[in-house]
């Protein structure tokens, strides 16, 4: 179960992080994965690591903001394996603040790759999905699509434009066969957000701050994140679109 022999996939925002974790299981399932990222070295490096383990990666530079980017990916993937099967929308950026304490360019900055993001480089896919009436699309939301979040107002509003952006889709294009989902996690331990607490003056504190939204008090791994992508990329999940798959370790269950 859950294999994706014989399936191509481009993963976004995959030079590190949740991205690198979807690319990696992906290709372990026997996926060919594309690692798109505007940080080439980093995708260059997570690519070489996926080859060395046995997997079949390639790097690709993807600015997810420009559409002429997105366009010149889609074209590379056409000629080299014609439509794609996979693609997962993972490319994102986040922002602390209040509505007062949030600017108008602070919103732009976080519309421009969270949202018109995912549209430029689903846009620049989806014809050749149509064409073929196959596709699966994954876009990467957040628990902040689902519920609000404090001091997150500008990442908040735009989770919640992925979730109805998924949603739309879904419906949309069920006629065309193509799957849209979304995968909306907790508070999940990348390497930025390991850094990040690094810089606190008690590390240990403000990890279990920020975990205590989870019921297990820990935050989610990127491998348990691409546990969920691989679901639901896989033909097990034949059935499953239009979804919001939750994986926040009952953040949104309640208090």
């Amino acid at each position: 179960m859950f294999r994706l022999d014989n399936k191509v996939a481009l993963v976004t925002g995959a030079a590190s992080g949740i991205g690198a974790a979807i690319a990696e299981t992906f290709c372990k399932a026997g996926a060919k994965t594309y690692v798109a990222d505007r940080n080439v070295e980093g995708a260059e490096k997570v690519a070489a690591g996926i080859r060395e383990a046995g997997g079949n990666a390639v790097a690709i530079s993807l600015d997810v903001t420009s559409e002429a980017e997105c366009a010149a990916a889609a074209e590379r993937v056409a000629k080299e394996h014609g439509a794609l099967d996979i693609l997962v929308n993972n490319a994102g950026i986040g922002s602390v603040g209040t509505l007062l304490q949030t600017s108008g360019e602070d919103l732009d900055r976080l519309y421009q790759v969270n949202v018109r993001g995912v549209f430029n480089v689903t846009k620049a896919f989806l014809p050749a999905m149509v064409a073929r009436k196959q596709g699966n699309i994954i876009n990467i939301a957040s628990i902040g699509g689902i519920v609000g979040i404090r001091d997150r107002l500008a990442y908040t509003t735009t989770k919640f434009a992925v979730v109805g952006f998924t949603k739309a889709m879904a419906l949309d294009h069920a006629a065309d066969r193509i799957r849209v989902n979304c995968i909306c996690p907790g508070r999940v331990e990348t390497p930025f957000v390991s850094a990040r607490l690094k810089e606190y003056p008690d590390p240990e504190a403000a990890y279990r701050e920020m975990a205590s939204t989870q019921l297990f008090e820990r935050m989610v791994k990127p491998e348990e994140v691409a546990a969920g992508a691989l679901y639901l990329a896989s033909d097990e999940a034949a059935m499953v679109t239009g979804t919001s798959f939750l994986i926040d370790c009952g953040w949104s269950a309640g208090k």
